[in-house]
């Protein structure tokens, strides 16, 4: 080996472990480790990211369909996000709607029901009570005595059994008898509910009990009527009256005639009321017509017979004799009433009864008050039931100072009796 080989043998080993010479052109470089290693580092970094940025712009295409095409993705599943949020609202809104107009119905229902009601119970204040009638009193006055035995008399066209007719209307039952069943069910509830439906509920509970107590106070009302309407006509037929004859009309009265007429959509209520006016109706003729008929106590006071109706001793020792009347037992001066409304047919001495008037009722029937010490009425003068025509004495063929009594239909003389009795089991009807 030549001895420059030698030592550029002996400078290269030495300058691996000193460092890099570099020869170019005939030049020589000599660069350290770290720069050398530096210099390597940024000669691969530059490599890396030019084959980055050629691959990036190689592949530019395909990266940006892919990032569009997420997007894209992304903003459709937002789209259909929104558009069911939209859908959902647009139910909730609907569902509202469509509450808000059933509770807009039921609230509607609500009110024309309250209306009707409210109607309803202006009707109902238009009826007045029927006056009560009390129970029927069985007791009968002061023991009256049986005619005694002997002597023929005329028979009284009177019956003593009482034959009760039912009204004709009783044959229509009503169709609201039974509660609404809507009552029935509320009333069944245990647990109110909440909100507008339990509101709406409560306001139908309310109307439901409502009804019920006009139903009630119908029912009470046409059973007070056919109650006594009943006991009017079975006194009546009991007495012989005939109820097809009417009752004294009342004084200045009159107008077109309107017949009543039930409307063809008429309910249960207004069907109801209907028959009701129609028995009210009943009831005014059948009180005219008792107006009519003596069934009135002529004096104050409990009842004291000293004679009654038919055969008895004559008070003047004259032997049996036929006694036309009853004899109220009374202090002179005591007053004597009406027994019934009528017209004065006389009003005098009329012999053994004395001062005497009678009183005619029409359809046949009379009364007759003797022995009276005053007269304080007029011939042809019209008397009301309960009014004072007189004073009690003892005129004409009398023993002492009483009350002679006569009741006659068709100018025969019956027993007052049964009349007294009638206006007994009449009692507050009268």
């Amino acid at each position: 080996m030549s001895p420059r080989a030698k030592a550029h043998a002996h400078s290269g080993r030495h300058g691996a472990r000193t460092g890099y010479t570099l020869a170019h052109a005939g030049r020589q470089f000599r660069l350290g480790p770290i720069t050398f290693w530096i210099a390597v580092g940024s000669v691969t970094i530059m490599a890396g990211w030019s084959l980055a940025t050629g691959t990036y712009f190689a592949f530019q295409d395909d990266v940006l369909t892919r990032l569009i095409a997420r997007q894209a993705d992304q903003q459709f599943a937002y789209e259909d996000r929104i558009a069911e949020l939209r859908a959902q609202v647009d139910r909730i809104a609907s569902r509202q709607l469509l509450d808000q107009e059933q509770f807009e119905q039921k609230l509607e229902q609500i009110l024309r029901r309250q209306a009707t009601l409210e109607s309803r119970a202006s009707a109902l204040t238009a009826v007045p009570d029927p006056m009560p009638t009390g129970s029927i009193n069985r007791s009968r006055p002061t023991p009256l005595a049986d005619p005694a035995g002997g002597g023929s008399l005329k028979p009284s066209p009177i019956s003593d059994t009482v034959i009760f007719t039912a009204p004709p209307d009783r044959e229509a039952r009503l169709e609201s008898r039974v509660l609404p069943a809507t009552a029935t069910r509320v009333a069944a509830a245990t647990k109110p509910a909440a909100g507008i439906e339990g509101t709406l509920a409560r306001l139908q509970a309310s109307l439901d009990r409502v009804e019920s107590r006009q139903t009630a106070t119908l029912n009470t009302l046409e059973e007070s009527y056919d109650t006594k309407a009943k006991r009017m006509r079975g006194v009546l037929t009991d007495l012989g009256v005939d109820l097809n004859k009417s009752g004294p009309l009342p004084p200045a009265t009159g107008g077109p005639f309107i017949p009543v007429k039930l409307a063809a959509n008429a309910g249960a209520f207004e069907r109801q009321l209907y028959r009701i006016h129609i028995a009210r109706s009943q009831i005014d003729r059948l009180t005219r017509t008792l107006g009519t008929v003596p069934v009135r106590k002529p004096i104050l006071g409990e009842i004291d017979l000293s004679s009654s109706f038919g055969v008895r001793s004559d008070p003047f020792g004259r032997g049996p004799a036929m006694h036309s009347g009853l004899d109220f037992r009374s202090s002179s001066g005591d007053p004597v009433r009406a027994t019934a409304n009528g017209k004065v047919e006389t009003a005098g001495w009329n012999g053994g009864y004395g001062k005497m008037v009678e009183i005619d009722h029409g359809n046949g029937i009379s009364t007759r008050y003797g022995h009276l010490s005053e007269i304080e009425v007029k011939l042809g003068q019209t008397v009301r039931t309960g009014q004072t025509i007189g004073r009690v004495g003892s005129t004409g063929r009398s023993t002492g100072p009483h009350l002679h009594y006569e009741t006659r239909i068709d100018g025969d003389a019956v027993d007052p009796q049964k009349f007294l009795r009638a206006g007994i089991r009449l009692g507050n009807a009268l």
